[in-house]
């Protein structure tokens, strides 16, 4: 498990990350997103102990990175693909990690053969594409089998084999009880891969949440409905408390969900052709929930006035 108390952390005049609380559980992948210079590297760094915060603390397993007594076998973490010696090859980058934390060689085969790379091996670093490097970079993130794994954007230069790979790997390794923490941009992935997701803008928390009740609270949720009778249906449900909006003969119901519309035709005998609820993607959720806290958009290079007060949500709801 890793913990975030008030941490905060500034450079120079740039607070980079502003007062963040949440935790990390293990048995599911939170996946971490936010706009760039939202702060996700920096966070990642500071939990990692790379850079030190200027407020609040984190911990993993109950204990500051820099405690632990046998990292490696603790938490393992892929931050920057490219952060290998070029001249040496797979296997000896690996060696070299594995005497550091005194790990034996054989695990080495173990996680090369997991990643695909057995193959490469005896291949030098330097001449790698992104996407081997990627491979490379998770095989020494599991190197000391840890419980709790971070990954920096893990599935850039991946191809769709290699995307679908490391999807059923993270999932897999959530399964076992470990604590998986994925940065990305990918909306569609994390949709695929992550069970919860941590958002942050401005280097502030704005959600801590389930993907479902994320993409539940979306404005782009609504249900279709389509009745011979939807002129006799409208105001029955806008009366009920929902909005709809009549469309070329069908009906776009918001604020009610599919089995109360339901309940309401049938009370009123009305016949129902269609009923079909339609959920906001996660990136369509993420778009609306963090349009305040994007620095740059599009057609402009001026950066956004500053950062406003927004919801945060949470697991049981919205708090401000």
């Amino acid at each position: 498990m890793i913990e975030l108390r008030n941490l905060s952390k500034r450079y120079g005049d740039t607070l980079a990350v502003d007062d963040l609380s949440f935790t990390i559980a293990p048995g599911r992948v939170t996946g971490f997103l936010g706009p760039n210079g939202a702060g996700k590297s920096t966070t990642m760094r500071m939990i990692l102990g790379l850079d030190a915060p200027s407020g609040g603390e984190v911990t993993v397993n109950g204990r500051r990175y820099g405690a632990i007594p046998a990292p490696m076998q603790e938490i393992g973490a892929l931050l920057d693909p490219k952060a290998i010696h070029g001249g040496r090859t797979a296997y000896n980058h690996l060696r070299w990690i594995a005497r550091a934390g005194g790990l034996p060689r054989r695990r080495i085969d173990e996680v090369l053969d997991l990643v695909g790379l057995t193959d490469v091996a005896g291949r030098k670093a330097g001449g790698f594409s992104l996407g081997m490097s990627q491979r490379l970079g998770i095989a020494t993130a599991l190197l000391g089998d840890p419980r709790i794994l971070l990954f920096d954007e893990p599935v850039n230069g991946l191809d769709p084999e290699g995307i679908r790979w490391i999807r059923s790997l993270l999932r897999q390794l959530a399964s076992e009880g470990r604590t998986i923490f994925v940065s990305s941009h990918l909306m569609s992935e994390m949709e695929e891969t992550a069970d919860h997701v941590v958002v942050i803008g401005r280097g502030r928390l704005i959600a801590d949440t389930s993907i479902a009740e994320f993409t539940r609270r979306g404005s782009g949720n609504h249900v279709r409905v389509i009745s011979p009778r939807g002129a006799d249906l409208t105001p029955l449900l806008v009366r009920a408390g929902a909005t709809v909006t009549a469309s070329d003969g069908t009906l776009i119901v918001t604020g009610m969900e599919a089995p109360r519309i339901a309940s309401v035709a049938a009370e009123h005998r009305i016949e129902l052709h269609e009923l079909s609820p339609r959920r906001a993607s996660l990136e369509e959720a993420f778009m609306e929930l963090t349009q305040d806290s994007t620095d740059y958009q599009g057609g402009t290079a001026n950066a956004v006035a500053a950062a406003q007060t927004a919801p945060v949500l949470a697991g049981t709801g919205t708090r401000s």
